[in-house]
């Protein structure tokens, strides 16, 4: 599904956000999968520190246990449409990686640095995705800031970047307003700041 007629740049113009829900399969398979890993590796990082990971889930009925029942947990009262909701978050799309922020805690290269690297990891992740003819939704919602979701994917020093589902779009995708680039444009010295 490589999309070699595209240029770069085109590919970086072009690429969209899937929703999630509406993403179908075919998605990509391991070796897709891996590739676009490699790519999303491909990220600036101060200190070479790789502060960032990716877990590729393959068991949506374990992740939709996992979810719902941290969510019984922390809410006992929560209403059943909620932990339906919770279940279908944890069941879109045909293939998902979580993404985890990984920061190298002794390291002298500041936090916000290391931050800044997984997101633009999985920023990464979804240009591959785009690449090579698929979409990808990055989500966060209440299972990233989770504890209990954390600690089945990580360490307590670790936070969840995002869940990046990927598929192939199941209806055309969107374009979304883009930002007035004069609003979020200036020149410095001479700056109009908005």
């Amino acid at each position: 599904m490589f999309n070699d007629t595209a240029t770069p740049l085109s590919l970086l113009a072009t690429r969209r956000s899937g929703k999630p829900r509406d993403l179908a399969a075919p998605g990509p398979d391991a070796e897709q999968i891996a590739r676009m890993l490699e790519v999303a590796a491909r990220t600036p990082d101060h200190g070479k520190l790789a502060p960032w990971r990716f877990v590729v889930v393959e068991d949506r009925d374990a992740l939709s246990r996992l979810i719902t029942d941290a969510y019984r947990a922390e809410r006992p009262q929560a209403a059943r449409s909620e932990i339906d909701s919770l279940d279908q978050f944890a069941r879109q799309a045909p293939a998902l990686v979580v993404v985890l922020s990984s920061p190298v805690l002794s390291s002298h290269i500041p936090l916000w640095e290391q931050e800044l690297s997984a997101g633009a990891a999985t920023m990464n992740l979804l240009h591959a995705a785009h690449a090579m003819g698929f979409a990808g939704g990055w989500l966060t919602g209440w299972p990233a800031f989770s504890t209990a979701v954390r600690d089945a994917f990580g360490s307590p020093h670790e936070r969840i970047a995002g869940f990046v589902f990927l598929g192939t779009p199941g209806r055309p995708l969107d374009e979304r307003p883009r930002p007035d680039m004069a609003r979020i444009v200036a020149r410095w010295p001479d700056t109009g700041r908005p």
